[in-house]
């Protein structure tokens, strides 16, 4: 699956992907923020990543920046198993990127994947010393529903989080409400 926003290309992951992953995630103030990346982000991480086979129902995307030059590897977006019986929507941007709104682009457009496999709504978490992407997540409609730890496989503890839901689906399920999601 292949998605074009309004800048970006958001496209599977390949194995030859592993050394252009491996020198944008490699930086540790992108990793901390993330639950399951290890630090450090070594070259096996980075294949193992990269040649990951697809869920169909919860796909995950490199997102690229098109250029003149070809498409440079900006970060990553996707969907994930989540604590209950919604996927979680998750993102990292490269830091060199970071303030352009990428994040947020690249994550309205998963979330529109995410709308059209029928998922009827999202979760997300952000831990708390990283409120950019808590404004990331409030600017796509997703609404904070508590304080909790999550694991940081990086920093190898429990860190303090807010909890973020967000409805794909209208709930009256008439042709008109739905137009209007």
């Amino acid at each position: 699956m292949f998605i074009r926003s309004e800048r970006l290309f958001l496209r599977p992951g390949w194995p030859e992907d592993w050394e252009e992953l491996l020198a944008v995630i490699a930086d540790e103030g992108v990793v901390r923020n993330l639950a399951m990346a290890p630090w450090p982000y070594t070259g096996d991480d980075a294949r193992a990543f990269a040649a990951q086979v697809q869920d169909s129902r919860l796909p995950h995307f490199l997102v690229t920046l098109p250029g003149a030059s070809g498409a440079r590897l900006v970060g990553c977006v996707g969907l994930a198993p989540g604590d209950g019986p919604e996927p979680e929507l998750g993102y990292w941007i490269a830091r060199e990127h970071w303030g352009k709104g990428y994040a947020t682009e690249a994550a309205r457009a998963a979330m529109t994947v995410a709308r059209t496999l029928g998922h009827r709504g999202l979760g997300a978490a952000q831990f708390l010393d990283n409120p950019a992407s808590g404004r990331v997540l409030a600017k796509l409609g997703f609404r904070p529903v508590g304080a909790v730890e999550r694991w940081c496989r990086s920093r190898n503890a429990r860190v303090p989080a807010q909890a973020w839901r967000r409805e794909l689906v209208p709930a009256c399920g008439d042709e008109d409400c739905m137009r209007a999601a």
